[in-house]
């Protein structure tokens, strides 16, 4: 059952905003669009008006003055107005040119830089006329409907106030000589520009924030779809459980592959198990090689027996050595006599062949690290 708008109560997580980008969905404001442009082209012309105003007038001049020659050339006039159209193009270029501008980055401002193939897909569904009803009489169009007519009712009266304030300039254009008319002309029309520019940000300042505001409350989330979220970003549970199962009995695995190769075991003798391997050309210290308790310690014990192993029961140590070496590590130097010991009986009961009094156990109460159990 779909979440209502109520339960939607969480800010969107960073993963369900990433999600919304790679469909194209941003925040965006036509409003700031505008004003953004509308502006461009009255700074552009402030700048660049009366360049633009002057290779105008000498445009329609040499456009109005032709060779009557070229009346007799039908073919030619084709020419003749295509270059007519290029010297106007760029005559307009540096407006053209600020317009596409601030048309790029007034989105990018916003919601910044972001490019979807999946918006680019074709959908049908937006082909359905039911569809396009819903979305036109729903809250969101009742919105925009309004911010449409606020919009025009604005601009327009700032607009009509500007050339009410110039009345007496714009009834007079026609009485003024051409060049001074055109002057005087694009001065207003820059003026009128400037002002609806302004009246358009005053408008994308309060779009803007709103605009914020709705993607934001699109993108919510319950408080179930982020629990959801979070489980499968960083895995359910039981999967979970599962996989660390896996990796230990991996690790359980390679770890009994190695208690073949030890030298000693190091028992306690029943609750732990360390599996101790030392060679001197290649080790500073000894290393441990498997270690375990309980069901693991028995499985150890076991291996050793098999595989002709020395066990040497001596509790403190067993601990210690568990509790603060990992596998494949060496051990610490604080351990380094109480080994050493074992190490060295190890190796008097490899020398022994019978016959004589067989080594005798090194006796370990007490090794640093090797405190009782709690």
């Amino acid at each position: 059952m779909a979440d209502s708008a109520q339960d939607r109560t969480e800010s969107a997580t960073p993963k369900r905003k990433r999600d919304a980008r790679r469909r194209g969905e941003v925040p965006r404001s036509r409003e700031l669009g505008a004003a953004a442009v509308v502006g461009a082209a009255a700074v552009a012309s402030l700048g660049a008006g009366h360049s633009i105003a002057g290779g105008a007038v000498r445009l329609m001049r040499r456009s109005l003055e032709f060779d009557a020659a070229a009346l007799a050339q039908p073919q030619a006039l084709p020419a003749i107005l295509g270059k007519t159209w290029l010297q106007a193009l760029l005559l307009c270029a540096p407006l053209l040119a600020a317009c596409a501008m601030a048309a790029l980055l007034a989105p990018i401002l916003l919601g910044g830089w972001n490019f979807s193939v999946q918006a680019l897909r074709f959908d049908f569904s937006r082909l359905n006329p039911l569809s396009g009803l819903g979305r036109i009489f729903s809250s969101h169009g009742l919105v925009e409907l309004l911010k449409g007519l606020v919009k025009v009712g604005w601009i327009g009266g700032v607009g009509a106030a500007y050339l009410w304030q110039h009345r007496g300039v714009v009834g007079g254009l026609s009485a003024e000589a051409v060049e001074s008319g055109i002057v005087d002309g694009v001065g207003v029309m820059l003026g009128a520009g400037g002002w609806m520019a302004m009246a358009l940000l005053g408008v994308a300042s309060i779009d803007v924030p709103y605009q914020l505001w709705s993607y934001g409350k699109r993108l919510r989330m319950s408080k179930q779809e982020v629990r959801d979220e979070f489980k499968r970003s960083e895995g359910r549970p039981e999967v979970k459980a599962r996989i660390r199962r896996l990796q230990m009995e991996m690790v359980k695995r390679r770890m009994m592959e190695k208690v073949p190769t030890a030298d000693v075991v190091i028992t306690n003798p029943t609750h732990y198990a360390v599996a101790l391997k030392y060679s001197s050309s290649e080790m500073r210290a000894p290393r441990v090689v498997a270690k375990g308790t309980d069901e693991i310690a028995a499985v150890i014990r076991d291996l050793a027996r098999q595989h002709r192993i020395p066990l040497v029961a001596a509790p403190p140590l067993a601990r210690a050595l568990y509790r603060s070496v990992e596998l494949e590590r060496e051990i610490p130097a604080a351990l380094y006599s109480a080994v050493a010991r074992v190490l060295t009986y190890v190796y008097q009961l490899r020398d022994w062949r019978g016959g004589s009094r067989p080594p005798q156990e090194p006796e370990l109460d007490a090794v640093p690290g090797g405190e009782p159990d709690p």
